[in-house]
């Protein structure tokens, strides 16, 4: 089986194993290892990653994460404040930008996702909000294998639900699901993958365990 058919973690150079889906790319890996499943609790940079998955639908992650800085130019650095207030004008500018995801759909969403951070953050903290669906702590799972791994659950239908509710757009129960993962509310590293420890490691270190 090549590598690209794993599904369990892969033995890397540098005597590390990882969950298989970076592959070898350097950027994806880099991600995996500093980014992927660590608890984030400051809002602005959930905020950001929110957004980044709604403009994934229908695309792959690394798409995304090679335009990432093209998104944080266009888009104001992810100002929540500044975005909420794009107007019909700004939002052609952003059709216009060949270097991120020209989809008036999703540009429009993410206007409309600003506007409602802005109120959940008056109304308790964003983090906190995020955070008190799983009590304040990540889940961990002890998965094997690629298979084991959900694409969503319960709780990720629940919290997209309550997200839509709030105004949030292209936020359905796969995209929080990979949100979830991908911000430490959940995580999904391989049991084997040496991320799996150091994520538990980062939660405690972070003074909230």
């Amino acid at each position: 089986m090549s590598e690209a058919q794993q599904r369990i973690a892969i033995l890397h150079p540098d005597g590390k194993l990882r969950c298989p889906w970076p592959g070898r790319d350097a950027a994806y890996v880099a991600y995996h290892d500093d980014e992927w499943g660590i608890p984030e609790f400051d809002s602005r940079a959930l905020f950001e990653k929110l957004i980044l998955d709604g403009f994934q639908a229908g695309l792959s992650w690394i798409a995304i994460l090679r335009k990432r800085e093209n998104f944080r130019r266009a888009f104001d650095g992810f100002d929540p404040q500044r975005m909420a207030a794009f107007d019909p004008g700004r939002i052609e500018s952003l059709m216009r930008d060949a270097g991120i995801v020209r989809n008036r759909a999703k540009i429009e969403g993410a206007v409309a996702s600003a506007q409602a951070f802005l109120a959940l953050e008056a109304a308790g903290g964003f983090s906190s909000y995020l955070w008190d669906f799983v009590d304040g702590r990540p889940i961990v799972n002890g998965f094997r294998a690629l298979e084991e791994v959900p694409a969503k659950t319960l709780l990720s239908e629940k919290l997209a639900k309550d997200l839509r509710q709030h105004g949030f757009k292209f936020c359905g129960p796969t995209i929080i699901y990979a949100f979830m993962q991908a911000v430490g509310m959940v995580n999904d590293h391989l049991v084997e993958c040496h991320c799996h420890e150091r994520c538990q490691l980062a939660y405690r270190a972070s003074g909230r365990a």
